[in-house]
């Protein structure tokens, strides 16, 4: 999906279709977008299958069906891959279920990952990042985002408790439940992708869980605390443990690449940005916070209305599927203004709504940003230039935007 956007244009939104997957590829969804925050705020969409839904545009209103539960639920599935047909780990997957069962068991896990929890953890994440970018740093070109998607691992890893063994093939299965259509990825039909995905992933969670009991054996990672959670006076259920750690791989692995990814190719487009945070250290944690609103990696989140509700000047039915675009909502210019401008010194940029908004608001954002901030104070202090070595390439989903491919060619920083 293209972050910088073309001209403006005419625009049939009666004609749009927020479900095609070349929009997202080789396309450009930021003006359609525009136009419905100006003119369709509350846009209804009927699919050639006859399903249907109804997209909201707006900061505001993108925060409304996020933040309240009792007027949208998330226990009919979250993702617009499951329109449709309700999701069958709604009300025991975390992500797909209400409170006050969702903050029970959400209380209990992220307590492990508070700011002051993985502040610990910076030495360590500043050495893998250090790593990573090696490679990256001699002149020769090096794909961004192809390698990006194992930076996750290589940082998350020791936390879950995942042997470095498995952390390739583990970003490829969430890399499959995500974008279960980009060819990259795609093993068999979108379909079929999803399942394998969704199987592999779970077993491993199943078999990790299965062994450590079997041993009595912990190491006092994430995984392994999920085994001692419990949702009011009984502790999780083996079904629970393993899609909420299925919940947790898929948050670690899947958006910190292609923010990474697409705040690199920002600066790369505007040099006097690189500049600016090279020149000025303390811009990076607004730098980052300008690349999470840039990128919105996590592109929308679906909704179901619980009875009618007005909103965006319209009524979404009772049980109605909505999706909150959040690419969208970061681009508002009631709250961004310029908000096709990469601004690292924008005033308000910490207000984006990349990492959801309202009970479902990212569990693992405090060591996202921890990871972003670290990786990009080592790439300024150790990157003199960066140019693109080819044509960037795009995730063809339309819940994750990203890129598959970034090729560039980055020069180590001389020091005097």
């Amino acid at each position: 999906m293209r972050l910088t956007p073309g001209p403006r244009r005419a625009i049939d939104l009666d004609a749009v279709d927020l479900f095609d997957l070349d929009l997202y590829t080789a396309g450009d969804p930021h003006p359609i977008w525009d136009e419905m925050r100006e003119r369709a705020p509350l846009h209804h969409q009927v699919l050639p299958d006859g399903r249907e839904f109804w997209s909201v545009t707006r900061y505001e209103d993108v925060c409304r069906v996020l933040g309240d539960h009792r007027e949208f639920t998330s226990e009919r599935g979250t993702v617009c891959t499951h329109l449709g047909q309700d999701d069958v780990a709604a009300g025991t997957l975390l992500t797909s279920t209400d409170p006050p069962r969702h903050t029970e068991v959400r209380r209990a896990i992220g307590a492990r990952l508070t700011a002051r929890a993985v502040a610990p953890w910076e030495d360590r994440i500043r050495q893998s990042v250090v790593r990573f970018l090696e490679p990256a740093l001699d002149g020769a070109p090096f794909d961004l985002a192809e390698q990006a998607l194992l930076l996750p691992a290589i940082v998350t890893g020791p936390l879950l408790g995942i042997p470095e063994r498995d952390w390739a093939e583990l970003v490829q299965l969430t890399a499959m439940v995500t974008a279960p259509s980009d060819p990259h990825f795609q093993m068999g039909g979108e379909a079929a992708t999803l399942a394998i995905s969704h199987h592999e992933l779970v077993t491993y969670v199943t078999d990790r869980v299965k062994r450590r009991r079997a041993s009595g054996d912990t190491d006092g990672s994430l995984l392994d605390h999920l085994m001692s959670v419990h949702a009011g006076d009984a502790p999780l259920t083996d079904e629970e443990i393993a899609l909420d750690g299925y919940s947790i791989l898929l948050g670690a692995n899947v958006t910190t690449p292609h923010t990474v990814s697409g705040t690199v190719q920002a600066l790369i487009e505007r040099p006097e940005q690189f500049d600016k945070a090279q020149a000025d250290p303390t811009l990076i944690p607004n730098l980052v916070e300008e690349g999470l609103r840039w990128t919105s990696a996590a592109c929308n989140f679906m909704r179901y209305a619980v009875d009618d509700v007005q909103i965006g000047g319209g009524t979404i039915p009772a049980r109605g599927a909505v999706v909150a675009w959040i690419g969208s909502a970061n681009r508002d210019a009631s709250r961004f203004p310029d908000p096709h401008t990469f601004d690292i010194t924008r005033d308000n940029a910490k207000r984006q709504v990349a990492f959801g908004f309202g009970p479902h608001f990212c569990i693992g954002a405090p060591l996202a940003r921890l990871t972003l901030r670290i990786f990009f104070e080592e790439l300024l202090q150790r990157c003199g230039s960066i140019e693109l070595a080819g044509e960037p390439e795009h995730l063809r989903s339309h819940f994750i935007a990203g890129l598959t491919h970034l090729p560039i060619v980055a020069q180590e920083r001389r020091t005097p």
